[in-house]
């Protein structure tokens, strides 16, 4: 991992996906989290003041160093105790059935193997646990979608892997048979990085 992916990409993660607006999908994201849980894709913790009250420890995941070492200033000004590992969400070391709940916020847009990861995830989720997201992705229109796909190379190479195109309800309904979710496009956000999924897929029981 270069200097750019730790140093440089950490800070524009961090001021790009920080908005007012975000924060409040990721707090209805959160909201129902609880029990054992799981964050995959950790980032630099903007998760973290968004869990309820009653979340008193979470296991995270995020394979950049660098992103971890700006989270941490969030982890020491949060109640909550963070057990953090610098690993990829396509090998994760828990054991089966493991979490109430596992969270992934603006991840699966750039894990490599992403259909790896889920079925990660579900591996660890107790049954009746749930996967909470919040990603972007592929729009319904073709007309963004045409820019979506044009654009995802160079968007590769800019954002560390990350994804304009990629169909998050296709891939998550592929892993989890139980999925409430909703799309829509983030507010004064450029469509072809604008297009939200909001939701949950439960394992089954």
């Amino acid at each position: 991992m270069g200097f750019y992916q730790k140093r440089i990409l950490p800070y524009l993660f961090d001021w790009s996906l920080s908005a007012p607006i975000i924060g409040k999908y990721r707090q209805e994201v959160l909201a129902s989290v609880s029990g054992e849980v799981l964050e995959i894709g950790f980032g630099t913790g903007l998760n973290l003041s968004y869990y309820p009250d009653d979340i008193y420890k979470i296991v995270t995941v995020d394979p950049n160093p660098g992103v971890h070492v700006l989270a941490q200033k969030r982890v020491k000004a949060s109640s909550i105790m963070v057990e953090h590992q610098i690993i990829s969400g396509e090998n994760l070391p828990m054991t089966d059935n493991s979490f109430d709940n596992v969270v992934s916020t603006f991840t699966l847009c750039s894990i490599a193997n992403v259909e790896q990861a889920l079925k990660e995830v579900y591996r660890v989720l107790k049954p009746g646990g749930g996967f909470h997201f919040l990603e972007h992705g592929l729009s319904r229109e073709p007309k963004v979608q045409l820019w979506q796909n044009r654009l995802t190379p160079l968007q590769k190479i800019i954002g560390d892997g990350c994804h304009f195109n990629r169909n998050i309800r296709q891939l998550v309904e592929t892993q989890f048979q139980n999925v409430q979710l909703e799309e829509f496009y983030l507010e004064n956000e450029p469509k072809i990085s604008g297009y939200l999924y909001k939701g949950v897929g439960y394992k089954a029981i």
